[in-house]
């Protein structure tokens, strides 16, 4: 069916068309009093659509905004627990950059020599926890920062049944205190970071996982020249289901639940950290088996190594910060 269009007065310039000619130049106001007709047809389709795109279109640019918004503003945010940005978050490097500043080697002068080891400040004053067996029978003990200024340490208390000690430098504030995790919490398979001094190298990073947990492990009670790192030959006695390893551990034993790992630890990360990946401390470092090389001291880690749950040892500071625990 077709029509013809044509204004009043005017030739018949368009002619005869379909039902929908093309639109006027001009849309003419409506009849006074009257209401304005709505479009219908092509028109008023197209408008639909434009104005459905426009609200869809809107919608994404707002929900687009708010998931952007969020994760920049998740990338800028720091990660409970430590200084790193929640970027860093289970990354090796991140948890590195957030703990380091609280791990420092410890230099314990004993009568039987020089035994080197790392410690975890847990207070900015300078409370650092560390094992028995780096300080015991220490006359002097220096501690090496991450920053390498060198600072006198006393022993503040000891407890030989679970190896553990508490010594505190001198004068100290400001330093950087680690945070205490839950080893109770701690899975095996868990993504792990080690901190400490192997062979007198500060500051090391080693990586793994926590390997099995509650292992019997068997130290010596008594600080001696196999303990720790003496002289660069120490070989860190133990035992371990009636085995020893790395050397006799003598005839003064404990024996404490410890955490496993393969994450490499050496002589000389003994005291050192275990730490999660939200750069928490779960452990202490404080056994490893070294297979003995040719010359009779240890030939480095093969991942075995050993920590004391972080859980032991908050429940021993009070003792330990009281004078001794033994």
């Amino acid at each position: 069916m077709t029509e013809s269009f044509r204004r009043d007065g005017d030739p018949d310039t368009y002619g005869t068309h379909h039902a929908y000619p093309p639109p006027p130049p001009y849309a003419p106001a409506p009849p006074a009093g009257g209401r304005r007709r709505r479009a219908k047809g092509p028109v008023a389709l197209l408008a639909a659509v434009a104005l459905g795109a426009a609200a869809v279109g809107g919608g994404t640019a707002y929900v687009a905004q708010e998931l952007w918004g969020k994760t920049a503003a998740a990338a800028t945010t720091g990660v409970n627990g430590t200084n790193a940005a929640a970027g860093g978050k289970g990354s090796v490097s991140g948890v590195a950059n957030a703990v380091s500043d609280s791990i420092v080697e410890i230099q314990a002068e004993t009568p039987s020599g020089e035994s080197t080891g790392s410690g975890v400040i847990i207070t900015s004053d300078g409370e650092i926890v560390t094992n028995n067996h780096v300080v015991s029978g220490a006359a002097t003990v220096q501690v090496r920062t991450n920053d390498g200024k060198t600072h006198t340490a006393d022993v503040v208390g000891t407890d030989a049944d679970k190896d553990l000690a508490l010594i505190k430098v001198r004068g100290a504030s400001g330093l950087e205190a680690a945070t205490l995790g839950d080893s109770d919490q701690v899975n095996v398979g868990d993504q792990v970071v080690a901190i400490g001094s192997p062979e007198g190298l500060t500051g090391t990073v080693t990586s793994g996982i926590i390997s099995a947990k509650d292992r019997d492990v068997t130290v010596s009670k008594e600080g001696g020249q196999d303990q720790g790192q003496q002289g660069g030959g120490g070989r860190w006695p133990f035992e371990f289901e009636g085995r020893q390893f790395n050397g006799d551990t003598g005839s003064s034993k404990t024996t404490y639940k410890a955490l496993q790992t393969d994450a490499s630890l050496n002589p000389g990360n003994s005291g050192g950290a275990l730490i999660d990946m939200n750069g928490e401390i779960i452990g202490i470092n404080s056994a490893m088996y070294a297979p003995s090389s040719g010359g009779g001291s240890g030939s480095g880690s093969v991942g075995l190594g050993f920590a004391i749950p972080i859980d032991t040892v908050k429940a021993d500071l009070a003792k330990l910060r009281a004078g001794s625990a033994d």
